[in-house]
């Protein structure tokens, strides 16, 4: 479970920013938020990958 600890808090870092955005029209918020947001799917990706070469190692078994 450690990496939904990972997103769920970058998820929550980033709510200050979106608030500021959307709400406040804060240009440098949106920069951080588009930079948190790569980050997001970057991990995501990196989540991917291990799940399927779980999966993988489990069906060679």
């Amino acid at each position: 479970m450690n990496r939904f600890d990972q997103i769920r808090d970058l998820v929550m870092s980033l709510e200050s920013d979106f608030q500021k955005f959307y709400d406040k029209e804060n240009q440098a918020a949106g920069t951080r938020v588009r930079k948190g947001m790569q980050e997001l799917k970057n991990l995501a990706q990196e989540i991917r990958v291990e799940v399927q070469n779980k999966k993988n190692d489990a069906e060679q078994k």
